[in-house]
């Protein structure tokens, strides 16, 4: 067993995506879909280093926000729709060797359109090569849904013939359990040799060992509709997987209080002050109707914040909404909101923005942060939202809890 092979991993995310613009910073599940594969890199035991291969310069900011190297930007004749993987890695291992003096010896591909890994995932991938010198790659596979021994063509002349010639006597006639067992890759992770990408020119190689993931994990996000799939197995099925920010908590089953708090989360976090020492804010009109959708179907929103303001005051009379106000521990005022509705904790949301948040996220079954809102705050959210504080955030919890209702039946 090779014990001292570095190992890089390398994230290929191309700008420009035609089935879902920007896909690869556009927030899944409340965290840009890039940053889960970085995750699975900087988590991983065995990883030396993890690096972005991209062409656009605002990938390249998130990547950099998330931790992952961005040494080089792609040339655009590498980030074409059809461009293979092959010619994107050469060059990734080109530009370190000649920039760097750097050359591993094993490489990762993580691929941002599989982000739903197992832990340990990545690690066992490498273990698998190291253990097996005579091995050019690993690769992530699931049993198959459907056996291509009962797959079918259609020839021109519309009679259908099998996908597969075999020894089979009709083996579409079979039960399935006498058919070989076959199985599906997966995006989720390749370890390659680097010499097999440099010097056998390709990708794979000739010696091709499995790792084998339950097919739970066989997400590959391609259209809209594999998008919202894919985001809604991981907010309600409480998956065990990599993730960039903390252990996510199941999306609640039922929720009958949302806490809010003001400053950042109902407004944008700015204040405009007048001569005279007045302060105007600006708050978001889809707001006001995604509350009333929830008191509708009786759901309460409480605001708390610990400014005493008349903006706030006069804000929730304006959405018919209770405010508390003027409080210096937002923890233990929000444990007595609860208690005195008689509500069960994990019944409960919150959504926040800054440090004085932090408190009330454990003690809710859910917690919210806004897209702009402190790092600490990000970390700690169960979801991070797509919205920015004071530019529809409130309204997106509104409609996730509305859908959620509508899957309920209610």
């Amino acid at each position: 067993m090779v014990k001292d092979s570095t190992v890089l991993a390398v994230i290929p995310a191309r700008g420009g995506s035609e089935s879902i613009p920007l896909k690869n910073i556009k927030a899944f599940a409340g965290y840009p879909l890039l940053s889960y594969s970085i995750a699975a890199g900087l988590q991983s035991k065995l990883v030396d280093r993890v690096i972005v291969s991209t062409d656009d310069e605002q990938i390249a900011e998130v990547a950099g926000e998330y931790g992952a190297e961005v040494p080089f930007l792609r040339p655009e004749a590498l980030a074409f729709n059809d461009t293979p993987d092959l010619p994107v890695f050469q060059h990734a291992l080109g530009w370190l060797k000649e920039a760097e003096s750097y050359s591993p010896d094993l490489v990762v591909q993580l691929r941002p359109t599989s982000p739903v890994r197992p832990p340990d995932c990545v690690d066992q991938a490498i273990a698998i090569l190291r253990q097996n010198p005579e091995a050019d790659s690993v690769r992530g596979v699931v049993p198959s849904g459907q056996n291509p021994f009962k797959m079918w063509t259609i020839r021109e002349d519309g009679a259908m013939e099998p996908l597969l010639n075999s020894d089979f006597e009709e083996p579409y006639n079979m039960p399935r359990q006498h058919l070989p067992a076959t199985y599906w890759q997966t995006g989720h992770i390749d370890v390659i040799r680097t010499e097999t990408i440099l010097n056998k020119n390709s990708m794979s190689g000739e010696t091709i060992l499995p790792l084998i993931l339950a097919p739970r994990y066989a997400i590959d996000i391609d259209t809209e509709q594999d998008w919202m799939r894919a985001e809604w197995l991981v907010q309600h099925q409480a998956m065990e997987m990599v993730t960039p920010g903390r252990k996510m908590r199941p999306f609640p089953e039922r929720v009958d209080l949302v806490i809010l708090d003001f400053d950042g989360v109902l407004t944008d976090n700015r204040v405009w002050v007048d001569k005279d020492g007045r302060e105007l804010i600006a708050a978001n009109r889809s707001d006001g109707w995604g509350i009333a959708r929830l008191k509708e179907m009786g759901v309460e929103v409480v605001i708390l914040s610990t400014e005493t303001d008349p903006v706030v005051t006069a804000r929730a009379k304006k959405l018919s909404i209770e405010v508390t106000q003027g409080i210096s521990d937002k923890p233990a005022t929000l444990e007595q909101i609860i208690k005195d509705r008689d509500i069960q904790l994990d019944h409960s949301v919150y959504v926040g923005n800054d440090l004085n948040d932090l408190g009330c996220f454990p003690l809710v079954g859910y917690a919210f942060a806004v897209r702009d809102a402190h790092s600490e705050v990000l970390k700690a959210a169960d979801y991070v939202l797509a919205s920015k504080g004071g530019y529809g955030a409130v309204r997106e919890v509104c409609d996730m809890l509305q859908s959620q209702s509508n899957l309920r039946g209610e």
